[in-house]
């Protein structure tokens, strides 16, 4: 049976919707409220699906730390990405 190595780019979007949830622990209506909001713009492929890349779950992963562990909600992570982008 072959191994395979494949290399996948952080920021090419391949995971859907149901697999980002599961793996980030934050439910399917939370994304969306994140993707309505602008604070993680999956990819989209056509009308409905979501495509998140690695970048996105990193991103993701922060969110939920900042929800579940300090209690910021969507308005505030918004305003909290946004400071730190500017420090970048």
């Amino acid at each position: 049976m072959p191994i395979y190595d494949i290399q996948i780019s952080p920021d090419e979007p391949v995971y859907v919707i149901s697999v980002v949830s599961k793996l980030v622990d934050l439910p399917v209506w939370t994304l969306r409220q994140l993707d309505k909001q602008g604070v993680v713009c999956p990819e989209r492929i056509g009308k409905k699906s979501r495509l998140y890349s690695l970048k996105d779950m990193k991103r993701l992963e922060y969110i939920h730390y900042l929800m579940e562990e300090k209690r910021v909600n969507i308005r505030g992570i918004k305003i909290i990405l946004e400071l730190e982008y500017k420090e970048e």
